[in-house]
């Protein structure tokens, strides 16, 4: 999402490739200081309902992706929940909860240490670990995209903009900061390449090339690069628009998750 972070790219090849439905365990850490900020189990679930929904391409609101584009709205085939066993095998919520003396934090991956005032990763080969805290600097989220170390492996999000009730603040409250942000997990690029000139490449051939993100709530068509008549594709998640305005992945984008699941990510779910 808007003014967030990612770290540098690698992709694995050379493993088979999965079929049907990957069930991926995740554990959320709630690092807080205030009360208000030690979010609710209900949060928690209404964001992972929200991947949930996303990542199947069930979300309600795809019936409003431009005509132009609705055929190439994707099933990514991907199942999310909460873990129910600990890396110890014990049973568990899936949900960590850790006080801290900090206000907040930014993206320098301090949340992700203990030892830095928020929490240690579980095994990141096996669960997908969430962040879920207060950033600075108007900062919604970041992540770690497939090849990075392993103990800072996982995504942050704004704890005003994890899920779709609770402490959720529009324009950021339906859950869409972390589907953008487990899409750089699993290796897609922002729409427009992270370039301001027309030159970069989001490495995928369904998603028109744009000048830049869009913010707030753009009319169809904004057209960027000559990308004419349809302009950029600005409902896809990996766009940086209000999360009312984002509602699809593509086909060549679901295909690329699924490469980095067979790839660099093979060993979870």
């Amino acid at each position: 999402m808007a003014l967030e972070h990612a770290t540098v790219q690698r992709m694995m090849t050379g493993f088979r490739a999965r079929i049907g439905i990957t069930k991926i365990p995740v554990v959320v850490h709630v690092v807080f200081n205030k009360a208000d900020e030690n979010i609710s189990v209900s949060q928690i679930r209404s964001q992972i309902a929200v991947l949930n929904r996303d990542y199947r391409a069930t979300n309600p609101d795809r019936t409003k992706v431009p005509s132009v584009w609705a055929g190439l709205v994707a099933d990514v085939r991907l199942q999310f929940a909460l873990a129910t066993k600990d890396p110890k095998g014990k049973r568990t919520s899936g949900i960590t909860r850790t006080k801290t003396t900090r206000t907040s934090f930014g993206d320098d991956d301090a949340v992700k240490f203990t030892a830095r005032g928020g929490m240690n990763a579980w095994p990141t080969k096996k669960y997908l670990n969430m962040w879920v805290c207060t950033l600075a600097g108007g900062l919604l989220g970041y992540a770690q995209f497939p090849g990075g170390p392993q103990r800072t492996d996982g995504v942050v999000i704004l704890n005003t903009a994890f899920g779709t009730t609770g402490s959720v603040k529009a324009p950021f409250n339906l859950g869409r900061s972390a589907t953008h942000e487990v899409g750089h997990w699993l290796n897609l690029r922002h729409i427009w390449g992270d370039t301001e000139d027309c030159s970069g490449s989001d490495l995928v051939a369904d998603t028109p090339n744009a000048a830049g993100p869009n913010f707030g709530k753009p009319k169809f068509p904004s057209v960027s690069c000559g990308n004419g008549p349809s302009g950029d594709m600005f409902v896809n998640y990996m766009d940086y628009v209000d999360d009312d305005a984002m509602m699809m992945f593509t086909t060549q984008q679901a295909v690329r998750m699924q490469a980095a699941l067979d790839g660099a990510r093979s060993l979870i779910g």
